[in-house]
């Protein structure tokens, strides 16, 4: 600022009057607009003091050039949509499953208007939300009957409140699993006020160590589905069509946690077997509880199916209420649920089997067109090529598993002055209008095309410029 000139801060009313700030009234409303002009003047007032502000500054076309972008920037929702390159389908920190097009419309169908949430058509009555999927989960799990609440940790937690508060539940050793966020089953069953009876050792649990751990407290016996990690070597685990007989000549359940849980056999698909809940009913559980976010890709949340009398002993439990979901959720659970009664024509439907069964070489014919484009944008402080690359089918859902993959490598180029190349650069593709997210390994920023469909393939081109400025 020059020596001696005076510099003048439009009022508020003056601001709040030039026709830039109405279009931004119109938009935002007068008392978010009126607010933003305060700060920015007040911030300008300090800046003034400190000999930052010139005459340019301090116009009212500036002014309202810096609100504008303040309220853009404020109006701007925190859960934004990224390209998800990290090799993980089934992500927890993305989302996990992305809905198929047929749920997508029904959420929108239920967002705008009143639904049958609780009401009976027939009758004119209430009626139970629970009846909305209850059919098509009998259906295409062959248990009595199903509930649905907003997560399997939740599932489990009234599973247990209901049938064992106060009581023991004999679980191995081997299956005291954590979840994500550092969650332990043992932690649930202490809040559904069950006492845990461990039994067997962390690899190896016999049929005897359930037995020798029944007592007359006993309500449950569980087994837990080791989703998100593996034991072997020399280990031993009790099967369930083992377990069923020992539980029912003590006249007490069995539940399995199934976890992530899938409706069919995936290995028809090319990919590695995972126990159905269609198998784990017909091997005899009486209660079996699994994520409907996971393998089944549908919205989050956690399904309980099994004998019709538990269920409604369940159903009863007051904190049945506070677990339950909203209609956006059966809304999208419906629709997923019908598509796996055409299981030859699920592969290409249901999004989250379409991205685990994506042909290797259509990848690769993918990261060939992405590969100079990306190099062009980054310069030569990297390179890109495109490579060979194993992707996670997810967290708590087949973690183990690896699917063959391509994708883009970036490594830094020799020279570069930067101390951290690759990390600075994944910072950048963070920044970027749609982020783009991928995992940094071996010296290497990779970026696993499995997720990357050709319907968003010209967005993610689009914005690589940005890269370059």
């Amino acid at each position: 600022m020059t020596t001696g000139q005076t510099v003048r801060l439009p009022s508020v009313d003056r601001i709040l009057g030039d026709a830039a700030c109405l279009a931004l009234i119109a938009h935002y409303g007068r008392a978010q607009t009126l607010a933003c002009a305060r700060a920015v003047l007040a911030e300008l007032r300090t800046a003034m003091l400190a000999g930052a502000v010139c005459e340019e500054g301090a116009s009212i076309a500036a002014i309202a050039a810096q609100m504008a972008e303040r309220l853009q920037a404020q109006s701007r929702s925190q859960l934004r949509a990224v390209f998800n390159l990290t090799g993980t389908v089934l992500h927890t920190n993305l989302g996990r499953a992305l809905l198929p097009d047929a749920a997508v419309q029904a959420v929108v169908e239920a967002l705008q208007w009143p639904m049958n949430l609780e009401f009976d058509l027939e009758t004119g009555k209430r009626g139970d939300r629970d009846d909305l999927v209850e059919e098509l989960l009998r259906e295409l799990t062959g248990a009595e009957a199903a509930t649905i609440v907003n997560n399997n940790a939740a599932a489990v937690l009234l599973m247990l409140n209901t049938l064992a508060q106060g009581k023991e539940v004999v679980v191995s050793r081997g299956e005291l699993v954590e979840i994500g966020g550092a969650f332990r089953i043992p932690d649930v069953m202490t809040r559904a006020g069950a006492v845990l009876r461990e039994v067997g050792s962390t690899n190896r649990t016999h049929l005897a160590d359930y037995a020798n751990g029944v007592n007359a407290d006993t309500a449950l016996l569980m087994k837990v589905h080791c989703s998100n990690y593996a034991i072997t070597g020399f280990t031993k685990s009790v099967e369930l069509d083992e377990l069923v007989p020992l539980a029912a000549q003590h006249g007490v359940p069995t539940a399995v946690d199934l976890g992530s849980g899938t409706l069919v056999d995936l290995a028809q698909y090319g990919l590695p077997h995972e126990t159905t809940v269609r198998e784990t009913i017909a091997a005899g559980a009486d209660l079996v509880t699994f994520s409907g976010d996971k393998l089944l890709g549908g919205p989050q949340c956690g399904v309980i199916v099994g004998r019709a009398d538990l269920i409604a002993k369940i159903k009863r439990n007051p904190l049945k209420r506070a677990l339950r979901v909203g209609k956006l959720t059966l809304a999208a659970l419906a629709p997923v649920l019908r598509l796996y009664r055409a299981p030859d024509l699920l592969a290409e439907r249901l999004t989250t089997l379409r991205l685990l069964t994506r042909p290797a070489a259509a990848m690769r014919a993918q990261a060939e067109i992405l590969q100079p484009l990306l190099q062009g944008a980054l310069g030569a402080a990297y390179a890109v090529t495109a490579e060979a690359m194993t992707s996670q089918i997810g967290s708590g859902a087949l973690p183990v598993d690896q699917l063959p993959s391509f994708g883009l490598a970036i490594r830094s180029t020799p020279g570069s002055r930067l101390s951290n190349p690759l990390g600075a650069l994944e910072q950048r593709l963070r920044a970027l209008p749609c982020p783009v997210i991928g995992r940094i390994g071996q010296d290497t920023l990779w970026l696993d095309l499995r997720c990357l469909e050709a319907a968003h393939e010209t967005a993610f081109i689009a914005q690589l410029a940005e890269l370059s400025a």
